[in-house]
């Protein structure tokens, strides 16, 4: 089952200039409890948008570069399938990012978990908009704006109808 996982505003901005436009943390602890012991599959951007790798997770990089270098478990790819390949021994592979891979990855996702920011942001980056009528929402759980954070936001789980 593929699953996609991204924070998005209600405008779909995922980020602006290889960066969050947010802090939210207790989603990074969603994600982290989600993603670790699977496969997280991203574009060089988002790669290079980390501080350091992720523990516990294999590290798929898409990247058009010729002889890109990453971490030394990362595994660099040239397409979507070729990730998908890869992580196919994993039963729950997770689609990290960027805007382009999620468009990319739309058609291949079983399962979205989608973090709704309530908000609108300025971004270069967008999460693609969602046909719903494809799309069966079976979880939500909303959060609202607190001391440490700083925008409401609402977990949504979609699974893709058959």
């Amino acid at each position: 089952m593929v699953t996609m996982i991204a924070a998005a505003a209600e405008n779909n901005a995922l980020g602006k200039d290889n960066d969050l436009v947010w802090h939210l943390p207790d989603d990074f602890k969603r994600f982290k409890k989600l993603t670790t012991g699977h496969p997280i599959i991203m574009g060089r951007k988002t790669y290079e948008s980390f501080p350091s790798p992720l523990p516990n997770r294999k590290h798929i990089i898409i990247t058009r570069q010729e002889n890109y270098k990453a971490c030394e478990k990362c595994v660099v790819v040239k397409s979507l399938e070729e990730a998908l390949e890869i992580a196919k021994e994993d039963e729950q592979p997770f689609i990290i990012g960027g805007g382009e891979i999620y468009k990319q990855a739309l058609p291949f996702t079983d399962k979205i978990e989608l973090t709704r920011v309530h908000g609108s942001f300025e971004a270069d980056a967008f999460f693609p908009e969602l046909n719903l009528a494809n799309w069966e929402l079976t979880a939500e759980e909303f959060h609202a704006k607190d001391e440490k954070h700083n925008y409401a936001f609402t977990y949504l789980t979609y699974m893709k109808k058959k």
